[in-house]
């Protein structure tokens, strides 16, 4: 009961600046500010909200939160230990040539000569 007066309120509230914000003439942005004003009475009716709040002080609905953290962690390292080579199935032959690391200059295509025409060109307005 309580979380159903309190997002109407919140609904109201948000109608209440979408009426406002379209008064300024600007439909677009009252169109969306109403569009999240209505989320809160659309949660609470859907449930969605009690769910939240009774899974909030559930020790074991943490436990299973940091379960999931703890295996996208481990996926995730999996992907980066793959992706460097340490993952088991791909051997030294499987794996495609190294670009040579070459001087800074070459590498990007003379990257030298444009940093003098840029200083060249700061020079010339003082900067």
């Amino acid at each position: 009961m309580l979380i159903g007066a309190v997002c109407t309120l919140l609904s109201a509230a948000g109608l209440g600046a979408a009426l406002m914000v379209a008064r300024r003439r600007r439909f677009a942005l009252a169109l969306r500010v109403a569009a999240v004003a209505l989320l809160p009475v659309g949660l609470a009716m859907t449930g969605v909200v009690r769910f939240v709040l009774n899974m909030t002080f559930n020790p074991v609905a943490w436990a299973g939160v940091g379960v999931l953290g703890c295996a996208a962690l481990l996926f995730l390292a999996g992907r980066l230990a793959e992706r460097r080579g340490a993952g088991g199935g791909r051997s030294g032959r499987d794996t495609p040539d190294a670009p040579r690391s070459l001087p800074g200059a070459a590498r990007r295509g003379g990257e030298a000569d444009d940093f003098a025409d840029i200083e060249a060109i700061l020079k010339k307005h003082g900067i």
